[in-house]
């Protein structure tokens, strides 16, 4: 294998652990019947939701997917052009 393929595997799998860890720390969308009752304290919340530890989580998971996926493709087309 050529060290480039390898270094960008290495790198894709620590991106992919990172990205799964990200999704993991984020809270759940859905809170169910006590996000129905407290809909009032939810659009106070809303205020400062972009300074949100949830928002940050949400904004990193985008870069790190986009970055996953570029490797992914970087990776295919190495394989493809028979880079082994």
């Amino acid at each position: 294998m050529n060290a480039v393929l390898i270094v960008i595997t290495v790198v894709q799998l620590l991106v992919a652990l990172a990205l799964i860890l990200i999704v993991l720390f984020q809270s759940g969308k859905s809170q169910g019947l006590s996000g129905a009752i407290g809909g009032i304290a939810d659009s106070y919340m809303s205020r400062s939701k972009a300074k949100s530890m949830d928002a940050k989580l949400a904004r990193c998971t985008k870069w790190v997917a986009a970055v996953f996926v570029v490797l992914t493709l970087v990776l295919d087309c190495m394989v493809a052009a028979g880079i082994k």
